[in-house]
């Protein structure tokens, strides 16, 4: 996920030129009048350079909402239980030297984490950095990966017993954290924003050679929890906007269902991300929630 202070978001240019300023020059600022170098449609990219004011949320779409947000935490709860499964065989594998053993590990255990970035940006940022850090990783997937991958030595024990650590406390925050509407919007949008910008650059995976599965992933975790959380209640409140932000999501699979990153259309998927953001911005007021803001979306 994109994170403040790692050298990840060096690569995202919000505005043709200007490279990413520092976290806290960032706060200072306006926000500019595109989310990305390529902008949205036009009429639209108003909403994403200022806070809308969330309309008041009627008590049937409160209840509405965190009802199906619950409805949500036995999924995601699955997700991580996988990666956290996955991590523990790396950590068995590597103990006894198998280095292809814990090269396939690694990857069952992106999967789960992968599909459940929705929550994890929103909900434990902290965590997240120690997790999914990249790509000058000195813990987490991408410190082992480069290890595993890339010098092809399996002398990663410590840094396999601090990802099963992490995972296990995310294991258990899953389970008792409020899921709060808005942070899962917020976390939605955001994870759009980061398939359309610094993983179509070039990946995340690349010792691994799973970026674009790392990409199918985030798109099908996206797909899930909006269909789970908001998908009723945006066709409910705004039933031709539901069926775009559903078609939009299609694209954005079909965008990611090719055969390699040589394949995969840059500029389209970056588009259709940026697309899938104004949406979801447009349908928040519309079920009672603010539409998340370009620093929500870019931190």
């Amino acid at each position: 996920m994109l994170r403040s202070g790692y050298p990840r978001r060096q690569s995202i240019n919000l505005v043709p030129g200007v490279p990413i300023p520092k976290e806290a020059a960032l706060r200072e600022q306006k926000p500019p009048a595109a989310l990305t170098r390529h902008g949205f449609q036009t009429g639209l990219a108003s909403t994403v350079a200022v806070v809308l004011v969330a309309a008041q949320p009627s008590p049937v779409w409160g209840e509405a909402l965190a009802e199906a947000a619950e409805g949500y935490r036995p999924m995601m709860t699955e997700q991580i239980d996988q990666s956290l499964a996955g991590a523990r065989l790396l950590r068995e594998r590597i103990a006894v030297g198998d280095l292809e053993g814990a090269k396939t590990a690694w990857v069952d255990a992106r999967i789960g984490w992968e599909r459940a970035e929705v929550f994890t940006s929103g909900f434990v940022p902290d965590l997240d950095r120690e997790i999914d850090a990249w790509p000058n990783a000195l813990l987490g997937f991408h410190a082992i990966e480069a290890k595993l991958f890339g010098a092809q030595r399996t002398d990663v024990q410590p840094e396999t017993d601090a990802l099963v650590f992490h995972l296990e406390d995310l294991d258990v925050k899953v389970r008792h954290l409020q899921l709060l509407p808005q942070r899962l919007l917020n976390g939605l949008a955001r994870l759009a924003y980061e398939i359309g910008e610094s993983k179509v650059a070039g990946g995340e995976s690349n010792f691994s050679g799973t970026s674009l599965n790392d990409m199918r992933n985030n798109v099908d975790g996206i797909d899930l929890a909006y269909r789970t959380i908001f998908a009723g209640a945006v066709d409910a409140g705004a039933p031709e906007l539901a069926a775009t932000i559903r078609q939009q999501i299609e694209r954005l699979k079909a965008l990611v269902a090719v055969p390699d990153l040589k394949s995969l259309q840059s500029e389209k998927l970056r588009a259709a991300s940026e697309e899938l953001i104004v949406m979801l911005q447009t349908a928040a007021p519309k079920v009672g929630l603010r539409a998340p803001s370009l620093e929500e979306i870019a931190q």
